[in-house]
């Protein structure tokens, strides 16, 4: 059994070794800007020689405001201190060693008229920022890196999908403010949901497509069309962002222009509520239930819309819907006499419907 446990979490390593490309990060992060002027910033899932988070916000460093730049990563990442591709820095240890980076200070250090990867290579070689091993083994979870968490304000990584539940309820219960990206399924989890519920999705992918790049040895892992070789890119459906920071499209509208007629919607038989197929279709005169499309939660804006619940599985249960015809608790819609089950559906309410047409 140890011998398995140990091949399942090799496994679950290699899995989540991606690395998330910068144009992603720089569409998602510019809409952040305002939150980071003074604050230290903690990318504690990044190999600081190869990750595009490091290399984001070190080169961006003084336009953001940044106070500090602390980036870590975990024993064991098949290409830290391998390939040292940001910077052209001697690795003070064997392959895998685990190694901090701390910044404090970007300037145009080799008086070239601008700043880039060289000056901050220059930067630490001189020692006027701090690149260091580890203690420990990098685990977000480690006392160590717990102890740098504590001392950061915000904390921007893409972190291991396998430990997804795990890593954003550490962030909650250090108080922590974050950026991450994670996967769609994550907004089901009941240890996410809550967030989820007060309008915590960032911008989110094109179409929740995501590309990330992937040590070529993992490729064989994947079929064709997911891995492409000539990118080397992997292709990820239904990712997103997740943040507890305030953004503007938490605060936009929802334009409704659609009028509640029930013959257009039709009510669940075991719930006291009505489904709503697409999300441009939401009435602007209902007050009631309403079961919306997943994809609802781009665009909630707490103000407008009260989130009751999810539409399946134990979350459910805590909102009343009972079970379906085939024993699951699952919203279920009658259409021609016979009983059918819908998508997968967020349970919202309109705080401030509009009266009904007489």
């Amino acid at each position: 059994m140890a011998g398995n446990e140990n091949l399942a979490q090799a496994k679950a390593a290699r899995d989540d070794e991606f690395y998330t490309q910068l144009p992603d990060i720089e569409r998602e992060l510019h809409h952040y800007r305002q939150h980071f002027k003074g604050k230290t910033v903690f990318c504690n899932c990044d190999d600081p020689f190869e990750s595009n988070f490091f290399k984001y916000f070190v080169l961006n460093f003084n336009r953001l405001g940044l106070e500090k730049l602390i980036c870590t990563c975990y024993a064991g990442s098949p290409i830290m201190g391998g390939q040292l591709s940001l910077f052209d820095v001697e690795p003070t240890a064997k392959p895998g060693t685990p190694y901090k980076a701390v910044v404090t200070t970007v300037y145009d250090k080799d008086g070239d008229g601008g700043v880039d990867m060289l000056d901050v290579a220059e930067l630490f070689k001189s020692g006027e920022n701090e690149l260091s091993e580890l203690s420990g083994d990098g685990d977000f979870r480690s006392a160590e890196c717990l102890a740098l968490m504590d001392s950061a304000d915000i904390v921007c990584t893409n972190p291991p999908f396998s430990l997804f539940r795990e890593y954003i309820m550490t962030l909650v219960g250090h108080g922590k403010k974050f950026v991450i990206i994670g996967p769609s399924t994550g907004i089901k989890y009941k240890e996410t949901f809550p967030l989820v519920r007060d309008g915590r999705l960032g911008y989110g992918f094109a179409k929740g497509d995501a590309y990330f790049s992937i040590p070529k040895e993992n490729a064989r892992d994947y079929a064709a069309g997911v891995y492409d070789e000539k990118t080397g890119l992997v292709h990820f459906r239904k990712c997103t962002w997740f943040t507890n920071l305030d953004i503007k499209k938490r605060h936009e509208e929802m334009i409704l222009f659609r009028h509640y007629d029930p013959e257009v919607y039709p009510p669940y038989t075991n719930f006291d509520g009505i489904d709503v197929a697409n999300v441009a279709d939401i009435p602007c005169d209902y007050a009631g239930n309403m079961g919306v499309p997943i994809t609802f939660l781009e665009q909630h804006n707490p103000d407008q819309f009260e989130v009751v619940g999810l539409g399946e599985g134990n979350l459910a249960k805590e909102i009343g819907i009972t079970r379906d015809r085939t024993g699951r608790t699952k919203l279920e819609i009658e259409k021609n006499g016979k009983r059918s089950n819908v998508w997968a559906r967020i349970v919202i309410r309109n705080k401030n419907p509009e009266e009904p047409r007489s």
